[in-house]
C-alpha cells in the first residue's frame, strides 16, 4: 500500500509539472555576478578547445529527436557564435566508430552530451550524444586551425535497442563510455521509477572490437554526466534521481565512495583538479516548465559544486536563481571564468572565480 502511494505521488508530481508555468527572464544584462552572452540555442554542454579563444557548443533540440540542434563553435574573445554542424563546413571522413554506421546523420542532429579529448597519436576526437533520426554516439575529429576550426564527421556507433544516451566521455583508445538513462520506449514508467529511487539506466563502454557493452556496477536511478580519471580507472557517475555522485572503479564496478548532490547534471575536470557538476535545486515542476520555454532564459535555482576526486568532499562554488540565467547544465573553467550552459534558453552566462 505505501509503494503504491509514492507512486501515485510521484503522478502527482509529474502532473503538476506539466501544468507548471514560469516567467522567462528575457533581458540580457549582467546581474549578481553573472555575466550573459544571448543568441544561443539551449547550450546544454560545452567543451573548450585547448590552447585557443574556442568553445565548442552542443545546441540542444529535444530528448525525442523531433527539435533539432546542431554543434557550434564560439569565439570567446570576440563573443561571436558560429554553428558548424550539419551544415558541412568541415568534411565528412568516414573510419571512426561502428563499421556498419548507417552515415552522416545531416539535418536530422539532435545533439546532448559531448567530450573532447586528445588521442595518442595526437589527433582530437570529440564524441556527441545524438537523439536526432537515431540514438547514437557522433565522432569528430577536431582540427584546431585559423581562421576557424574545422569539424570533421568521421563516424558514429548506434546504439543498442531502446538505448537513451545522456552524457559521453572519450578513452584514450578512441573508446567511450556513455550513459544510459533508462528504455527509450518507456520514458514515463523510467522516470517514475527513478523517482522512487529505482534503477533505471546503466553506464555503456563502446569499443571498436567489442561494440556496447554494460559497465558493472553503474545501475543506478537516471544516469546523467560522467567523469574519468586520468589513469582511466575510476569513473565519477553524477545519478540525477539518487542526488549523488558516485565514484566507481571502472574494472570491477566497486562502489569506492559517493556524495550527495541534488539532481547532479553534467560533471567535468576544473583547472585545480577538481570535478565541477551542475547541480539541479529548484523542484522537479520547474524544471519541467523550463522544457517549455518559448523565448529567454529560465531562472530555475542551480548551484555549482566542486568535488576533491580523492575525498569526494564538496564545496559549493556558486549559487544561483533567477537572472540572468537559471537551469545551468554544465560548468566549464577556463582560468579564473566559469562558462555555463543551460539546456533551457537562449544564453550562455561567465563568472569570475576568486584566483
Amino acid at each position: 500500500m505505501m509503494r503504491r502511494t509514492v507512486f501515485l505521488m510521484a503522478v502527482a508530481v509529474l502532473l503538476a509539472g506539466c501544468q507548471s508555468d514560469i516567467t522567462p527572464v528575457i533581458e540580457c544584462v549582467p546581474d549578481k555576478g553573472l555575466t550573459p552572452i544571448c543568441g544561443f540555442q539551449n547550450p546544454e554542454d560545452l567543451a573548450a578547445i585547448p590552447d585557443s579563444k574556442w568553445l565548442i557548443v552542443s545546441q540542444f533540440g529535444s530528448m525525442n529527436g523531433t527539435k533539432l540542434g546542431n554543434l557550434a563553435l564560439f569565439d570567446r574573445i570576440e563573443e561571436l557564435l558560429r554553428p558548424v554542424f550539419p551544415n558541412g563546413e568541415g568534411g565528412v571522413e568516414p573510419g571512426w566508430g561502428d563499421a556498419d554506421c548507417p552515415g552522416v546523420p545531416g539535418k536530422s542532429f539532435s545533439p546532448h552530451g559531448l567530450d573532447l579529448m586528445q588521442l595518442a597519436d595526437g589527433r582530437w576526437r570529440l564524441a556527441v550524444v545524438n537523439h536526432g533520426s537515431r540514438e547514437s554516439v557522433e565522432l569528430f575529429e577536431v582540427v584546431n586551425e585559423e581562421p576557424l576550426p574545422r569539424i570533421i564527421w568521421r563516424g558514429c556507433a548506434v546504439g543498442p535497442d531502446d538505448a537513451y544516451f545522456n552524457d559521453v566521455v572519450i578513452l584514450a583508445d578512441g573508446g567511450f563510455l556513455v550513459t544510459h538513462m533508462m528504455p527509450k520506449s518507456a520514458e514515463l514508467l523510467g522516470t517514475l521509477k527513478g523517482l522512487l529511487g529505482m534503477d533505471t539506466g546503466h553506464v555503456l563502454h563502446w569499443s571498436a572490437t567489442e561494440g556496447f557493452r554494460q559497465v558493472a556496477g553503474t545501475e543506478a536511478p537516471f544516469p546523467n554526466g560522467i567523469e574519468i580519471s586520468d589513469d582511466e580507472e575510476v569513473l565519477f557517475l553524477n545519478v540525477y534521481m539518487g542526488n549523488e555522485v558516485r565514484k566507481i572503479r571502472r574494472s570491477n564496478g566497486e562502489l569506492l565512495a559517493k556524495v550527495e548532490v541534488v539532481r547532479p547534471d553534467n560533471i567535468t575536470w576544473g583547472s585545480d583538479g577538481r570535478l565541477l557538476v551542475a547541480s539541479h535545486v529548484d523542484g522537479l515542476s520547474e524544471l519541467v516548465a523550463c522544457q517549455n520555454l518559448a523565448r529567454g532564459a529560465c531562472g530555475f535555482a542551480f548551484e555549482i559544486v566542486a568535488l576533491d576526486p580523492g575525498s569526494m568532499s564538496p564545496t559549493t562554488l556558486l549559487s544561483h536563481r533567477g537572472a540572468p540565467m537559471g537551469a545551468a547544465t554544465v560548468a566549464v573553467q577556463i582560468g579564473t571564468r566559469l562558462y555555463l550552459g543551460s539546456f533551457a534558453g537562449d544564453r550562455i552566462v561567465y563568472a569570475e572565480l576568486a584566483p
